[in-house]
């Protein structure tokens, strides 16, 4: 017996040893490797955010906070609180603009500012810096994602053609694209997404004719009918995007119930001076009721933004050779809105929620304001000026020459319309019109 237990009694700081080494090993080993596990873990999505066009399926459905230049789903919310994109500065930024003169084929030769051969680039290394909030990089992918099988329709005056030649441009690198012929409008199609984008030439929303230098010289508007050549289209359009304001500038004369109600500037017949704001105010209306009527009517919703007021830059009179020599944006507070381009905003505003009561009662309408005028007034450095023609002073400086102030060069800040456009039709998403 005491033999017996006596051996066992031996082996006990051996077994104990036997027992206490791999247990210290693998406590070494663990810790040795923790470092090394945390690395991982810390470069692990930097690893597959390397490329955000290229690994966009890769990625989360729901990131937390994604950069500015990632590439998201649809479904991702863009900020926790809604964000007043419409309130802040113009700040520098040294990635500069998408695409170039060269790299995108449709920009209009008025717009192709630095092919044109305009000396300074610095207009383009500028973006906007909302107050509360960051606008994200303009990322063509999803943009074409949220547009699938929908057709997207630009209505107005030139400077919706001039934001849909920049979005063209902006989409280039991520599809091709198909210029089709379509009576009466210009319509570019997505074929990987099946959507498009049309340009429809209606300045005054209404129904009339611009004056002409062969004459006559003042505009015709009646102000109690849409124009049709949009509006037959209607129910072929997803998203309306409705651009107006520049044309009501200039003389004209109005017409309601077949009769003359009206003129601006002009003398020619006899009529009583009524201003445009009056104008102005109708034919919004009109065009606002008329969509909210006839998608009602069929039975179908649609999403209408109202593009703001965009106010121009001349020195002197648009129509007295003026021209736009500032080199830089405005700093926030330098430059006050004028008391014209204000009411020209405050009616479109106005005209837009009186639009947004009426939808109500029918449902399955969407409508906001793409309210550029504060953001545009303190950019008078992007427009073309002299460089909407070829180089202008190829020969020398001429005594007279031609600028424009109201138009925006491509690229330059009237991308920043796209980008924010862009966070709207986000925001849509999420908030489907069956669900309003």
């Amino acid at each position: 017996m005491n033999g017996a237990s006596a051996k066992p009694f031996k082996d006990q700081p051996l077994t104990f040893t036997k027992r206490l080494l791999p247990c210290t090993l693998h406590s070494l080993l663990t810790i040795a490797l923790l470092p090394i596990c945390l690395l991982c873990l810390y470069f692990y999505p930097l690893l597959h955010l390397s490329n955000p066009i290229t690994n966009h399926s890769s990625l989360s459905p729901s990131p937390p906070s994604p950069p500015p230049s990632t590439s998201y789903s649809v479904n991702d919310k863009a900020y926790e609180k809604p964000c007043d994109y419409f309130n802040g500065k113009w700040v520098n930024d040294k990635r500069g603009p998408l695409y170039n003169g060269t790299t995108c084929g449709t920009i209009k030769e008025s717009h192709n500012c630095i092919t044109n051969g305009r000396p300074d680039s610095d207009f383009l290394y500028w973006r906007w810096k909302p107050n509360e909030c960051n606008i994200p990089r303009f990322e063509p992918h999803t943009f074409l994602q949220l547009i699938r099988n929908k057709h997207v329709a630009f209505v107005g005056d030139s400077l919706a053609r001039n934001q849909l030649e920049s979005l063209l441009c902006m989409l280039s690198p991520a599809s091709t694209l198909k210029l089709l012929h379509h009576k009466g409008a210009r319509w570019w199609h997505f074929p990987s997404h099946n959507a498009t984008l049309s340009s429809y030439w209606s300045p005054f929303l209404v129904q009339g004719a611009e004056r002409l230098k062969s004459g006559p010289h003042h505009n015709t508007m009646y102000l109690d009918h849409v124009n049709e050549k949009w509006a037959k289209d209607m129910d072929k359009m997803d998203l309306i995007v409705l651009s107006v304001g520049n044309w009501f500038l200039v003389p004209s004369v109005y017409y309601e119930g077949g009769s003359v109600v009206g003129c601006l500037n002009y003398h020619g017949l006899n009529c009583t001076e009524i201003g445009f704001y009056g104008p102005l105010r109708k034919a919004l209306r009109i065009s606002l009721n008329s969509i909210i009527e006839r998608k009602a009517a069929k039975g179908n919703g649609v999403d209408v933004i109202l593009r703001t007021f965009s106010p121009s830059h001349f020195d002197g009179g648009w129509d007295k050779a003026g021209v736009c020599s500032n080199t830089e944006p405005y700093s926030k507070g330098e430059k006050q809105l004028g008391e014209m381009d204000a009411e020209i905003r405050r009616i479109e505003m106005e005209e837009l929620e009186d639009a947004k009561v009426k939808a109500k009662q029918f449902g399955g309408f969407r409508l906001e304001a793409l309210d550029v005028t504060q953001l545009a007034l303190l950019r008078p450095d992007g427009h073309p000026g002299a460089y909407m023609k070829p180089f202008p002073f190829a020969n020398g400086v001429q005594e007279r020459v031609q600028n424009d102030c109201v138009h925006w060069c491509l690229p330059g800040p009237i991308d920043t319309w796209n980008e924010i456009f862009l966070e709207m039709v986000k925001k849509w998403k999420e908030q489907p019109r069956s669900e309003e």
